[in-house]
């Protein structure tokens, strides 16, 4: 079996070639830059750019199962960005891997895609928010894949938690900490809902039980989270207790959260700093009800690294990379 992962030099397709390496299949890494890969890894590389039609016609060849890990994201605005770097791209590959005889494809989503009183169910529709242009295409892949799902093109929509751990990239936990350095950041509806964090080696060993279990459907869904899932109020307590951040100092209801983030992002073309929130922010502190049962049962994923473990090795590459506050936007290149 040929297991193709793309977007291996980022944070989820590093992770994923470190698990499928232990497992010993064989691996093929698609990225932009062979020199960025894990140490280690000795797998064949296919470098090139998703998109190139060419290229992605010529990555799919010979595989049996694509991991799409790759992905250009923004946590607001961007619309176009997103459909010409992520959107489009991620449709030619379903459609090229289907093309070339591809028997499953993995996709990357996140448990925010569903409605919140849903999203227990990872096979729920995801919901099209205009407030956050990303998400919306997240949501469309996960429709094609749908669509695409068959007897012999098997699609897994993997619903993953809010990223932490090492090799970080874009995320909640880098923009969060210097905006609570600010004393401006208030608690959403006192900090009760869940922050359902999932760290990067968990995340690899859910990609590998997806791509070699067996009596799967044509299409399933799976949310995946850490081993315990806590609370907002839980993450920034942790924060303020081992790294001194402030904590907020005023709770609002997502009522007057959303309008204040609206307001935030009206006043960005003013101002020379990004918004201090934004409502795809808020979005992703809405409560996702997300657990690993379903993930358990089909797929045996049984998470093993703990929320406060994979923020500490996350804060810890932080103070060393982060040397200015990271943007919500990743840069194009």
């Amino acid at each position: 079996m040929k297991i193709l992962v793309t977007g291996a030099n980022g944070f989820v397709g590093s992770h994923v070639l470190d698990t499928m390496q232990q497992d010993g299949v064989e691996v093929i890494a698609a990225c932009r830059d062979r020199r960025k890969l894990p140490a280690g890894f000795r797998g064949e590389v296919r470098e090139g750019d998703l998109r190139d039609g060419d290229y992605v016609h010529r990555l799919v060849q010979g595989v049996d199962v694509v991991c799409h890990a790759a992905a250009w994201s923004s946590l607001w605005g961007h619309a176009g960005d997103s459909e010409k770097l992520y959107l489009r791209p991620t449709l030619n590959l379903i459609e090229q891997a289907a093309k070339a005889g591809v028997r499953r494809f993995i996709n990357t989503s996140s448990t925010s895609a569903a409605a919140p009183g849903a999203s227990a169910d990872a096979m729920s529709p995801g919901v099209q928010r205009p407030l956050w242009p990303h998400l919306c295409n997240v949501v469309r892949i996960e429709n094609r894949l749908r669509e695409m799902a068959s007897s012999t093109f098997g699609a897994v929509n993997l619903r993953l938690g809010i990223f932490a751990g090492n090799r970080y990239a874009l995320g909640v936990l880098p923009i969060l900490v210097p905006r609570l350095k600010t004393h401006l950041v208030p608690w959403v509806a006192g900090g009760r809902t869940s922050m359902p964090v999932v760290d990067g080696r968990d995340i690899g060993q859910a990609f590998a039980r997806a791509a070699l279990a067996e009596g799967l459907a044509k299409y399933e869904a799976f949310n995946i989270v850490g081993p315990e899932v806590p609370s907002v109020r839980q993450v920034l307590t942790f924060l303020h207790d081992e790294y001194g951040l402030p904590l907020p100092h005023f709770s609002v209801p997502f009522a007057i959260a959303y309008p204040f983030a609206w307001l935030m992002e009206r006043l960005d073309p003013v101002v020379p700093w990004e918004p201090l929130v934004t409502r795809s922010i808020i979005h992703l502190l809405e409560e996702v009800h997300a657990d690993n049962l379903r993930a358990m049962q089909k797929l045996g994923y049984a998470p093993t690294i703990h929320w406060q473990e994979s923020i500490r090795l996350q804060m810890a590459e932080m103070s060393v990379r982060e040397t200015v506050p990271m943007s919500m936007v990743r840069p194009i290149c």
